[in-house]
């Protein structure tokens, strides 16, 4: 087991930066997610860790060892990719056994080894089974036997539940961190997908366009979003984001809505006397309610999205001169609320984030 730190790392893939300068650390033990859509960087990071990719600049820690000039196969580590990867000739047995019969463990060594790890899995009695009839959990299951039956010093996941159907996800998703906090491999997983990274990362790394925008374990990042980027990138439904002008004595003010800030909030403001900020508020965070004489915030729903045990509601705000601002709302469902339904929205103040527009910094992290 072994820590990881990447150190001003970069990668250039002749005049386009891939990653920038990446400065980032997986302590021994634990899960850390590298987070963010295509081309974020994300999956480079990882084939630089590997080895698979070499390093334009910075340098590569495993522990206290330098890494970035060591061959793959020098640095002990095991991956687990999207497709598998397993060997569809062989059995279950002989897949896992595998990397240990590469490294000249064989005998009762090796079965102990295999054994100890198939039990982890659950997968003993399908031990003579070939891969190639088994569910895509259960292949992904052996490829993860296969990566820890060796004690590497490090687990790469890149992207290992995407060919998964969503009950196959739910289930390894929850293996794989059991697994992961079992044996305390320190492991790296890359994913797109923000519910996978929350589910099982113990913190999460937010890429875009090769620069990390935030690391934090995943409350935080819900809770104290760095940037516009990532409190639009986290969440589901995202975040409304909305343009806002600033007032005296901490006010805020949209196109149909008007907020008054507590004091520590408004002194942020006050310190950036001109500066135009957006306002960000989740849609959990609004509420819904039938409209009255004088309601400061008011509007008609547009659109439903039944989910089930919740409303998806699309709600155009009323202003004076015209059409306002756009909010999406999360509600329990379902609700009795239906498209051309006027509403009165009770925005949770204390919830809303403040973001400077020109920087896009959230003023309270960068504080």
């Amino acid at each position: 087991m072994s820590s990881i730190a990447f150190a001003s790392v970069s990668k250039r893939y002749g005049e386009v930066d891939a990653v920038k300068h990446l400065d980032l650390a997986c302590a021994a033990g634990e899960m850390l997610a590298l987070l963010g859509p295509s081309g974020c960087g994300k999956s480079t990071t990882l084939k630089m860790a590997a080895g698979i990719e070499s390093v334009s600049s910075g340098e590569i820690w495993f522990g206290q060892r330098p890494v970035s000039r060591l061959a793959p196969g020098e640095r002990n580590i095991a991956m687990v990719f999207e497709d598998y990867a397993l060997y569809p000739q062989m059995t279950v047995w002989e897949n896992v056994a595998f990397p240990l019969k590469v490294r000249g463990v064989t005998g009762q060594p090796a079965a102990e080894r295999v054994g100890e790890v198939l039990t982890l899995l659950g997968l003993r009695a399908m031990a003579d089974s070939h891969v190639k009839g088994l569910s895509g959990g259960a292949q992904q299951r052996v490829a993860i036997g296969r990566a820890l039956v060796r004690d590497p010093e490090v687990i790469l996941f890149d992207e290992p539940l995407s060919h998964l159907d969503a009950d196959q996800k739910v289930q390894l998703r929850a293996e794989i961190k059991r697994l992961q906090k079992l044996r305390q491999v320190t492991s790296i997983l890359v994913t797109h997908d923000q519910t996978e990274a929350i589910a099982m990362a113990d913190r999460v790394a937010v890429m875009n366009h090769g620069v990390l925008q935030q690391v934090a374990a995943p409350q935080e990042l819900y809770e104290r979003p760095a940037n516009l980027f990532v409190a639009n990138f986290i969440g589901e439904p995202p975040m409304n984001l909305m343009p806002a002008q600033a007032g005296a004595g901490g006010v805020l003010a949209g196109r149909g809505w008007r907020v008054t800030l507590d004091a520590r909030r408004a002194a942020l403001l006050e310190s950036r006397p001109g500066a135009a900020a957006v306002v960000g508020l989740r849609p959990e965070h609004i509420g819904l309610r039938a409209p009255g004489p004088g309601e400061a915030v008011r509007g008609t729903v547009t659109y439903r999205e039944p989910r089930g045990d919740a409303d998806v509601l699309t709600v155009q705000l009323a202003a004076d001169a015209g059409a306002g601002d756009v909010f999406i709302t999360e509600i329990a469902g379902p609700s009795r609320w239906r498209a051309g339904d006027p509403v009165a929205l009770d925005l949770q103040v204390e919830r809303l984030l403040v973001f400077d527009a020109q920087s896009g910094r959230n003023l309270e992290v960068a504080a």
